[in-house]
């Protein structure tokens, strides 16, 4: 009865909003940041791969575990967007995600380059001996990402006259979101800051239903008759879009309103 979301993230992050009556649907360009791929130390979630990390705000000391419980080699997406949750609460980034430079760890990418990075795991902790560090050039690929998500889910919940707080759940699917950090990815502002029973984890949907299609015709009828009743929104000719996207390109949001769990923290 009352409207669930849906969202399936990864390059691209596709939203279905809807009850049993109505449905509708967008896809947002969201790029593989959260897939590891476009950020220095991404990388997908394989052995060495640092998938969950925090950060004491008072030391700085970071502390992590990885997929396999081996020595770092890189950070995935669930791993990245603790990153960025951690790094806001620690001071390390500032709300439009740039380094604070008087922070130890803090220092050029590279030798003679402007953008900043800082150290998130040093070269004698790392898998053959290459530190992992994040930039400020991957922090606005992080940024630009979480940002499309969440305008696309904004603009939905607008077109259908809606606000956070009327859905009555969040159903995450996909590989990656299987993994996701729901407070986390609520206090980057990735996600409607809403209630977090509210969430569900569903699994790699896509691969789910491309089976029962194969399987069964009575599916495949069902699948069918859902395409003919999604209204679709595209994302690129509304212009408020645009507006929504420019105003989630923070930490959390440019309307901290939007995410008061996020302010009483």
């Amino acid at each position: 009865g009352e409207p669930r979301l849906f969202l399936d993230i990864g390059t691209n992050g596709e939203i279905v909003l809807g009850n049993g009556e109505w449905l509708m649907a967008c896809a947002c360009s969201a790029g593989p940041a959260f897939e590891g791929a476009g950020i220095g130390c991404g990388m997908r979630a394989a052995r060495g791969a640092i998938e969950r990390i925090r950060i004491d705000p008072s030391t700085g000391r970071v502390e992590f575990s990885t997929v396999g419980g081996g020595r770092p080699r890189g950070i995935c997406g669930s791993g990245i967007v603790d990153l960025l949750a951690e790094m806001r609460r620690a001071g390390i980034i500032d709300p439009s995600g740039k380094l604070d430079p008087g922070r130890p760890g803090v220092g050029p990418a590279a030798p003679g380059s402007r953008d900043l990075a800082w150290e998130v795991v040093g070269a004698a902790d790392a898998e053959g001996g290459r530190r992992i560090a994040v930039s400020e050039s991957d922090l606005g690929n992080l940024l630009r990402t979480k940002a499309a998500v969440y305008a696309g889910c904004a603009l939905m919940l607008k077109a259908a006259g809606l606000r956070d707080g009327d859905i009555s759940g969040v159903d995450v699917a996909g590989g990656f979101g299987r993994y996701l950090d729901i407070p986390k990815a609520i206090e980057i502002g990735m996600l409607p800051d809403i209630p977090l029973e509210r969430y569900a984890y569903l699994g790699n949907t896509s691969l789910a239903g491309a089976r029962a299609m194969l399987l069964s015709g009575e599916a495949r009828r069902k699948v069918l008759d859902l395409a003919g009743r999604i209204t679709y929104l595209e994302l690129n000719t509304d212009p408020s879009y645009m507006d929504e996207y420019t105003g989630a390109l923070f930490l959390p949001h440019t309307d901290a309103a939007r995410f008061p769990s996020v302010g009483r923290r």
